[in-house]
């Protein structure tokens, strides 16, 4: 509970801190909203041109863009000491005094930055969800808003752990590799749009490797009533749990790479 509590007095701080320049932050957050309308553009635009998209819908490819869209900039809003801020730790020389403090690196990491310019993000994926409920004529029950938590959060938690993967490798490289954007920023470009539309390999990638078909699609699927995979629905309330299972694999990772840090000197 002192973690959560400290996590959330920092999260105040540093919102709280942006907030100083509200202009600076206006024109920042306007620029984020434009970049994410963009992207929500394309869908308009492949909506506009086909009925569908094998057995999914208008509606169906709105939702499936907005549960992606939530999941992912929340977790970038909340959790960008990991996201972006960690490999900037580590080549300045910041992180050395993480390892005298009374708390976990991972912990203190988290609490380091956070990005609130992302709610036009998750507000224009809220949008996206709400249309794509309206043309999927979704009934909506209690049972239903519950699983779309669990994706949402599980996914939060998969993300994150995808990001640590970054954090590992600017540990023994001091600089971040790009080519694990291929997982994060590549997945949630990819996995806006159903998982059975790309190709087997992609298919086998966001499944088995980076599980956003297991902990969004899956779920999302049985919402909109057209299960994944020919899987029985309750399969919906299992396939999320594969991102806790994967962040804490990481985690382990993660673990191991901090006993072979070592400083930059900075």
């Amino acid at each position: 509970m002192n973690t959560i509590r400290l996590y959330l007095h920092s999260m105040r701080m540093l919102i709280r801190s942006q907030l100083q320049y509200p202009f600076s932050f206006f024109l920042q957050t306007l620029a984020q909203l434009v970049m994410e309308g963009g992207e929500m553009l394309a869908v308009v635009l492949l909506v506009d041109r086909f009925d569908h998209l094998n057995q999914w819908g208008a509606g169906d490819l709105y939702f499936f863009f907005g549960l992606m869209s939530v999941t992912f900039y929340l977790t970038e809003c909340f959790g960008r000491g990991i996201t972006g801020n960690f490999p900037y730790l580590v080549r300045t020389g910041q992180l050395d005094t993480f390892l005298l403090r009374p708390r976990g690196v991972l912990t203190q990491a988290m609490c380091s930055a956070a990005d609130p310019r992302r709610i036009t993000c998750i507000a224009v994926g809220i949008v996206a969800l709400v249309i794509g409920s309206r043309l999927s004529a979704i009934q909506w029950t209690f049972a239903k808003t519950l699983l779309m938590a669990e994706a949402i959060l599980c996914g939060c938690i998969l993300i994150l752990g995808l990001f640590m993967i970054e954090a590992i490798f600017s540990i023994y490289s001091v600089k971040s590799i790009e080519l694990v954007n291929a997982l994060t920023y590549g997945g949630r470009s990819a996995c806006e749009y159903p998982i059975d539309t790309f190709p087997r390999p992609l298919r086998v990638l966001f499944t088995v490797l980076a599980p956003f078909a297991l902990t969004l699609h899956v779920p999302g699927a049985v919402i909109l009533g057209k299960p994944l995979f020919g899987w029985p629905a309750w399969a919906a309330w299992v396939s999320p749990l594969s991102g806790i299972i994967f962040f804490f694999l990481i985690r382990l990772c993660f673990r191991k790479a901090m006993r072979h840090y070592r400083s930059t000197g900075s």
